[in-house]
């Protein structure tokens, strides 16, 4: 989790730059085809759960929160794909952007997932940057490696068609 000092200087560099560019100054370059970033999931049942500990699979990454529209029509949609999909490789992990007083809410829609859910604690999430737009979802390969960038889809939200052309085709290979 990032520190205080941490997002202070982010906050100084891009006011001072003029940029607002969510993963301006990240501590690593966010690249489709370059290893992934880091994430840990931390559950609302207490689990930790890494990505550098999921190698072999294919993971979604998706940040929501239990206010966002669109979040509800896509995390359905994303739980069905995961139950069919888990047998071939495939982990989702769902990171809320709720403050930690609206766990109750958290844990309620948790509960009709079948995937991890857990808070990210800030709008920051390392090198992926600022969460400013919801849904949005980051793909790791089997190798590791960043397959799709949320950030660069127009229409980040997951669809049946978006799924099948960017997540069908790891997890076959």
């Amino acid at each position: 989790m990032e520190t205080r000092r941490d997002l202070l200087r982010r906050a100084l560099a891009c006011a001072l730059l003029g940029t607002a560019d969510p993963r301006a100054f990240a501590d690593e370059q966010l690249r489709v085809g370059a290893t992934a970033p880091p994430l840990v999931l931390r559950t609302v049942d207490g689990r930790s759960i890494a990505t550098r500990d999921l190698l072999g699979k294919v993971v979604i990454a998706t940040f929501w929160a239990t206010w966002c529209g669109p979040c509800h029509e896509e995390l359905p949609l994303l739980s069905a794909f995961y139950r069919q999909h888990r047998g071939q490789g495939l982990e989702v992990l769902g990171f809320s952007l709720d403050a930690p007083d609206a766990l109750p809410a958290v844990r309620k829609i948790a509960a009709t997932l079948d995937f991890p859910v857990g808070l990210l604690g800030s709008a920051y999430a390392g090198a992926y940057g600022r969460i400013w737009r919801i849904p949005v979802s980051f793909t790791i390969d089997r190798h590791g490696m960043l397959a799709d960038d949320g950030w660069n889809d127009e229409h980040p939200a997951w669809t049946r068609e978006r799924l099948q052309r960017v997540v069908v085709p790891l997890l076959a290979a």
